[in-house]
């Protein structure tokens, strides 16, 4: 049981400073990857802030400070830090930060080097800019949740995996690091617009690509990575649990043709729409003959491109989950391991989520001591 509390960073991002002002969703899971990857991040809350309990996963890996921002003297603390600091990540409305003294602009007076990443469903302008929103509303407008789901019935919310995370956490992250590569080079800063409407539309290039090429019908449930294709989907077992299936290559699909045997009439269906009800069927009827647990004797770790449906607490037990090692414990608490992998690099879970808050003098301190990361 891994026991981790160090101030020590490790990771390809060690020596980066980040201040993240506290919010919900895209903003503290991009923080949390950034930690993972050795950068120091200090959160911002607000003094009446409950304490971060250990169970909150995302919240790991950072150092809080209670602050008013309400307040003159804890907007110049704040200052203070981001002289010091190499980026700030925010998600509030457009103009919060400005009203509070915070914005792009005076900061930039004070370090023209920080690069200021801004966390947004609608982004910084635009008709629904000051709007309200979460993440099935971002999916619904970009056309992404319009896709999701069966043909006769509405559209299925996939978790906030596509929008806040995906197009949310994922671009900011991305965006951050180019800037900071940028500032690195030329000693200058810049604003991230990070919002999930244009990250989710950029994840959305496949799909357009497809439609221009007029390989994707505008139906739910009808083309080939919806579930429509039945090469390409989900199927019930015999105990009522359910396995996943993807062979879109030819010579894969051959083999889950061979290994359900298959009547040799629909093995070459796979390309025709005319007959994939009829194939659809028929895989069907083969998958209930046989429990989850069968078929994986049966079938996992083939080509087939094959794999059960488990849950998150299954999957913690799967053979090649636990090879990859890719759950921890931290302080008697079970954490997903840090992701991507770096081989000369890695990164850790810096600390827990349930670290006391401290104050900016300490932190200020430490990087004074540290020799702050400064071109």
């Amino acid at each position: 049981m891994e026991k981790n509390s160090s101030p020590t960073r490790e990771g390809p991002l060690a020596g980066l400073r980040i201040v993240e002002f506290a919010g919900l969703g895209p903003g503290p899971f991009a923080c949390m990857l950034l930690s993972d990857m050795g950068a120091e991040v200090v959160r911002i809350d607000r003094p009446d802030a409950p304490p971060v309990s250990p169970l909150d996963i995302v919240g790991r890996g950072r150092r809080t400070i209670l602050l008013d921002l309400k307040r003159p003297e804890a907007v110049e603390q704040v200052l203070q830090l981001l002289e010091k600091a190499d980026a700030l990540v925010e998600g509030f409305r457009p103009g919060v930060m400005e009203r509070l003294g915070l914005g792009p602009k005076l900061v930039a007076q004070r370090n023209p080097r920080l690069v200021y990443g801004r966390m947004t469903g609608w982004g910084q302008d635009g008709p629904l800019a000051q709007v309200a929103g979460h993440d099935i509303n971002y999916i619904a407008v970009t056309g992404a949740l319009a896709t999701i789901g069966e043909a006769d019935r509405g559209p299925v919310p996939p978790l906030n995996l596509v929008g806040d995370y995906g197009g949310g956490s994922l671009y900011l992250v991305t965006g951050l690091l180019a800037a900071l590569l940028h500032a690195r080079a030329t000693g200058e800063g810049q604003v991230v617009d990070a919002a999930i409407c244009d990250g989710v539309l950029s994840m959305l290039n496949n799909n357009l690509s497809h439609r221009l090429r007029d390989l994707y019908r505008d139906q739910r449930y009808s083309n080939m990575l919806d579930g429509g294709a039945p090469y390409y989907t989900t199927y019930e077992t015999a105990d009522k649990r359910h396995v996943a299936v993807g062979p879109i290559e030819p010579q894969f699909f051959a083999l889950l043709c061979q290994q359900l045997d298959l009547p040799d009439t629909l093995r070459d269906a796979q390309k025709d729409r005319a007959r994939w009800h009829l194939l659809r069927d028929a895989i069907a009827a083969a998958f209930r003959q046989r429990t989850l647990a069968e078929w994986c004797l049966r079938i996992e770790g083939s080509d087939s491109c094959f794999a059960p449906v488990l849950t998150l607490e299954e999957a913690q037990q799967h053979p090649h989950i636990q090879s990859r090692k890719s759950f921890t414990s931290v302080d008697g608490v079970t954490h997903i391991a840090p992701a991507p992998r770096f081989s000369r690099t890695p990164g850790r879970i810096q600390c827990s989520a349930g670290v006391p808050p401290v104050d900016v003098a300490s932190v200020l301190a430490s990087w004074l001591k540290d020799s702050p990361n400064q071109q």
